[in-house]
C-alpha cells in the first residue's frame, strides 16, 4: 500500500483536533451539571427541580393536590413532574452535545 504524502493526515493536526473536541466535551458537562430544569405534572400540582447532575433541588407540590388526592394518585402526579423533568434535562443535553458529535462524525469523512 502506497500513499502519498499529501493523503497521510497531519498526525499533529489530529492530536490537536481531538484535544480541542476533549475540551469541548468537558465544557460542555461543567455546563450541564449546572443546568437546572423544572418539570411539571398535568395542571402544574406538582413541580419537580432537577440539577444536571441529575439529582433533584425542589419537590413542590400544590397543597391544594395534597387534599384532593389519595396518596397513590398524588405519587403517580409526582412521577410525572419527575418524568417531565427528566426528559427535558436530556433534551437539553442532547442540544448540547449535537455540535461536538457532528464534528466528530465530519472529522470520519
Amino acid at each position: 500500500m502506497n500513499l502519498e504524502p499529501s493523503a497521510v493526515p497531519d498526525m499533529d493536526d489530529l492530536l490537536n483536533q481531538v484535544r480541542r473536541q476533549t475540551e469541548e466535551v468537558r465544557r460542555i458537562q461543567r455546563s450541564i451539571e449546572a443546568m437546572e430544569v423544572k418539570g411539571y405534572s398535568r395542571g402544574n400540582e406538582v413541580t419537580a427541580v432537577l440539577r444536571g447532575d441529575g439529582r433533584f433541588s425542589a419537590i413542590d407540590i400544590d397543597p391544594e393536590a395534597i387534599r384532593r388526592y389519595d396518596a397513590r394518585n398524588l405519587g403517580e402526579i409526582v412521577q410525572e413532574a419527575v418524568n417531565n423533568g427528566l426528559q427535558k434535562l436530556a433534551e437539553a443535553s442532547n442540544a448540547k452535545f449535537a455540535p461536538v458529535i457532528e464534528s466528530a462524525k465530519s472529522l470520519e469523512s
